[in-house]
């Protein structure tokens, strides 16, 4: 196989194609001998027609030949056809686990992830076995063919065609090695610029209101720089053994030419053999040069493929036991610790605690001191380091990704929508969703009647990131979205951060209800007038649990309080 990989995932896919690959083979090899129809065609001409001035043979030979050209190119055709194909099942089965490896590797590996780019390794594999790299790799080992032909016609043709393959053969090898690395520099310059474009698409607002688009172009600049760089030593390595070669070929052929118009004078061969031999060497050589012309996408599809395999190697499997019960009772906290994804410094160590079945935890505790930590490890995005987190006695671990989900309500901080409905993002794009139960999280959220206001109601287009929405109609559909399906656990990350009044009334109204039904409720707080619906709370300090306990006793010490003079709001709000 000319892509080398030792991933399971793109070797599997791979071998899946190796039939495909077989019949392109199969139809390279006749492809190979149909070439023969042009030399052996000027033979006949030169040797027989040309000597019995026969019409008659020549239309005969003529119509031979045509035919076989139509073969050629319709087995041509076929050949383009398959390896488009190919291009595109190998695409089709690698973009699933790279689209995995692409969420998930920013959980495992964290800032070290931003490197990785999957989805451009599936592409550059799928440009290159789509183009007609392949088609002249497959071509290259039937020039032993051309050339026992040509050892057949005269030996001294033989000798001549075999030493300037082994020459051509050493410049493809020098090409290789040349090409390595300029290829790595080019993705990296590559891989840097396009992280630059889609940090900036992303904090559009940020970079023009706050004048930082000069800095970030001239940033740009330098990476845009860099890539030509990167490009030009990598094209003109690249174009300098074409050339190369595309000469050598070329003379090669006159010689061949000229060594034939030797051998016919002194009658060692016929001129139709001297013609011949010139149109078998071209030929012989020909892959040869589409091969080095096509190099640079050869190279960069193997190194992707080494990439993609490497990348999915560190996407941990999915070891969780289809059809284990969802949790109903409780949640335990046993000693956890945890720390940001690739990052060796603990930043929260110490929370243990229990909560039954319709309990209501706040977390709080000053910024920095490790909520949100607590907040990730509890959903099972940040690893636990040491301890555990336990529903019903069971690790998140010991569920599949699609049960946990259906267990599990998050809002984060900062609340992404993704470009669909408002109703597809209420029920996850879920793939048979009830509009029933959309309409039921949307009223527990509170947002029913601001949804209906929308032009299209439920159907009315969120955009990209949620952009058509203002931060707190965002942050009320991200509730919708965490307390869809009933799920048994809720962890709200300040969720209040961009609310009114009449939506923060909503979120308490939300999270009682939640409670009611026998969801456990984790809400981390900034502002303790979010925990007018929790009936536990605990303080975080300095990255290690300083309290835990019932409500009105903890938040009884002032001095824990992140907003002090918040603890009346909270009383009277119960």
């Amino acid at each position: 196989m000319f892509l080398r990989s030792n991933s399971s995932a793109v070797k599997g896919v791979l071998q899946a194609c190796r039939s495909a690959f077989t019949g392109v083979f199969l139809i390279s090899a006749v492809i190979n001998l149909l070439m023969l129809t042009g030399p052996i065609f000027m033979l006949q001409v030169y040797d027989r027609v040309l000597a019995s001035n026969s019409v008659p043979t020549l239309a005969v030979l003529a119509g031979m030949a045509l035919a076989l050209y139509v073969f050629n190119w319709a087995l041509d055709l076929l050949r383009s056809r398959a390896l488009t194909r190919v291009s595109m099942k190998v695409y089709t089965r690698l973009s699933d686990p790279a689209l995995r490896a692409h969420a998930i590797l920013p959980i495992v590996a964290g800032q070290k992830a931003a490197a990785l780019q999957p989805g451009r390794d599936v592409d550059a594999i799928r440009r290159f076995l789509g183009s007609q790299g392949p088609a002249a790799i497959f071509d290259l080992p039937f020039m032993p063919l051309y050339f026992v032909i040509l050892f057949l016609f005269h030996p001294t043709l033989g000798m001549l065609s075999l030493g300037g393959g082994a020459l051509i053969f050493l410049l493809v090898l020098a090409n290789e090695m040349s090409s390595r690395e300029p290829a790595r520099e080019l993705n990296r310059a590559s891989g840097a610029q396009s992280r630059l474009m889609e940090s900036t698409r992303r904090n559009a607002e940020v970079v023009t209101s706050m004048g930082m688009l000069g800095r970030i172009q001239e940033q740009f600049v330098e990476r845009v720089a860099a890539h030509c760089d990167a490009q030009q030593v990598s094209a003109d390595r690249s174009n300098f053994y074409s050339t190369v070669i595309k000469t050598l070929r070329l003379v090669l052929q006159s010689a061949m030419l000229g060594l034939g118009a030797y051998l016919a004078i002194y009658q060692e061969i016929t001129p139709g053999v001297m013609i011949a031999a010139s149109i078998i060497m071209a030929r012989a050589l020909a892959p040869i040069e589409q091969a080095v012309s096509q190099w640079p996408s050869f190279v960069a599809a193997r190194q992707a493929s080494a990439r993609l395999a490497e990348t999915l190697r560190q996407v941990p499997k999915d070891n969780g036991a289809p059809g284990l019960p969802l949790p109903s009772e409780e949640l335990r906290v046993e000693q956890l610790a945890t720390t940001a994804p690739g990052e060796p410094v603990v930043l929260l160590q110490g929370a243990n605690f229990a909560l039954k079945a319709g309990d209501g935890l706040g977390v709080i505790g000053h910024s920095g001191s490790g909520k949100t930590s607590l907040a990730r490890a509890l959903v099972g995005v940040w690893p636990v380091v040491s301890g555990s987190v336990r529903l019903d006695g069971s690790t998140l671990d010991q569920w599949v990704d699609g049960d946990r989900g259906r267990f599990i309500g998050y809002l984060p901080q900062d609340v992404e929508l993704f470009d669909g409905t408002v109703a597809e993002n209420i029920c996850r794009f879920s793939a048979d969703p009830k509009l029933v139960d959309v309409i039921a999280a949307a009223k527990l959220a509170g947002i029913h009647k601001m949804i209906a206001g929308l032009p299209e109601g439920y159907n009315s287009m969120v955009g990209e990131g949620g952009m058509r929405l203002s931060a707190g109609q965002r942050q009320r559909i991200g509730l919708a979205r965490a307390i869809y399906g009933n799920p048994f656990l809720v962890v709200l990350d300040e969720p209040n951060s961009n609310l009114d009044q009449e939506g923060e009334r909503a979120l308490t109204e939300a999270m009682l209800e939640m409670r009611r039904r026998g969801s456990i409720v984790i809400v981390i707080a900034h502002r303790t007038s979010a925990l007018a619906a929790v009936n536990h709370v605990l303080v975080i300090q300095s990255g290690k649990q300083a309290q835990f306990g019932h409500r009105d006793s903890v938040l009884g010490n002032v001095s824990v309080l992140p907003v002090p003079g918040e603890k009346e709001v909270v009383r009277h709000a119960v």
